[in-house]
């Protein structure tokens, strides 16, 4: 049987259709190729995205700001002895850019130290980012930070 160049032109459109088609079809039913917003209400965050930039550039005044470090057992955030540890509230947001289900949120609550440690068996290994939002005496913060577990 011969086939003619027109045939063969026919035959290798429908291959590489099927061959798209397939690939669009994996993508979309493999829970492991999950396209997810970085934020849900982007519109309604992106509104106050100058209160936010208000709030980053009260941490970038402090003459003593907070630190995020990545020790062996987990992620310190250690705020300067300035601070009185009762008088900070806020949260603590970790967000994994790779994955949404494992994204949390962790409160501020210190009572004598001016140390908060997330433990490492909290974490799985990648990246991670760190949003911290804090008030102290009437003022609200905002810290952002990016780590990598091992």
């Amino acid at each position: 049987m011969k086939i003619s160049w027109g045939t063969g032109i026919v035959i290798a459109f429908g291959l590489f259709i099927t061959f798209i088609l397939y690939f669009v079809f994996t993508v979309q039913s493999d829970s492991k190729y999950d396209n997810e917003l970085v934020v849900e209400e982007y519109y309604k965050h992106d509104a106050h995205f100058g209160d936010e930039m208000a709030r980053v550039q009260n941490v970038a005044d402090l003459a003593q700001k907070p630190t995020i470090n990545n020790a062996s057992n987990g992620v310190e955030i250690i705020f300067p002895k300035v601070f009185v540890p009762k008088n900070i509230k806020g949260k603590v947001s970790l967000y994994r850019p790779s994955n949404k289900k494992l994204d949390f949120e962790i409160p501020i609550s210190l009572s004598d130290t001016t140390t908060l440690l997330i433990p490492k068996k909290s974490l799985a290994g990648g990246r991670w980012d760190i949003n911290m939002e804090w008030q102290y005496d009437g003022k609200s913060y905002l810290s952002k930070e990016t780590i990598y577990i091992n």
